[in-house]
């Protein structure tokens, strides 16, 4: 009896080696996503005006470091179904600044100082870069959108935390700058179909974007 249960299990064993082994590919959850509608965000007071889609919502952001922002312009286009925001910061060229500087044991200490164009879009330079070390690329564009709107849209590739950032200016009075975040840990491949889907609407908000004159 024992003798045939090891011969069974010898039999087993062989079969069971000549199987032939086919990988499977890592498959993530299916995402739902909605189709792209659009409205306007043309809050009064504001200097700016764009189009947001119907399933995102503007929220104030009310802090910046633990501190209040520099102007009441700053929003956040919260996309609460994907764990993604897109921050837009506002800013006078000319106008106050306020700045975090960074200590040696690490702890931010309050600066403040003039708005000056060209150190703001050196600034959006840098911000951006700071994703080299995860990115496998940084591609940078210059645009002109049909409202004669002019700025520079960053597309960042690989497992970075941010996507896409750009920047719009005038380049006397107005500046804002927006940066696309996702509020979970970067994972190109997991998150590529919301990327690409999100992309899109960045376009949107570029092509759409106005300055508005003071009333």
């Amino acid at each position: 009896m024992k003798k045939a249960a090891v011969i069974l299990l010898c039999t087993l064993f062989f079969i069971a080696c000549n199987d032939v082994y086919t990988s499977k590919k890592r498959g993530y959850f299916h995402i739902d996503l909605p189709t792209h509608q659009y409205r306007s965000f043309n809050r009064a007071g504001f200097p700016y005006t764009f189009e947001y889609p119907v399933y995102a919502s503007i929220t104030q952001d009310s802090t910046y470091f633990d501190t209040k922002p520099e102007n009441d312009y700053w929003v956040n286009i919260d996309f609460p179904q994907f764990g993604a925001k897109i921050y837009l910061s506002y800013k006078i060229i000319g106008g106050k600044a306020n700045y975090k500087i960074k200590q040696p044991d690490g702890s931010y200490r309050d600066s403040v100082g003039v708005n000056v164009f060209d150190l703001m879009v050196n600034d959006a330079f840098n911000l951006t870069n700071k994703n080299e070390v995860v990115a496998t690329s940084i591609r940078d564009s210059l645009f002109r959108n049909p409202f004669g709107v002019t700025g520079i849209s960053f597309k960042v590739g690989g497992n970075a935390a941010t996507a896409r950032q750009f920047f719009v200016s005038d380049t006397t009075h107005n500046f804002l700058r927006g940066a696309l975040y996702f509020n979970a840990t970067p994972n190109a491949d997991s998150l590529k179909p919301v990327q690409d889907f999100l992309q899109a609407d960045v376009d949107k908000l570029i092509n759409s974007f106005r300055w508005v004159k003071p009333q």
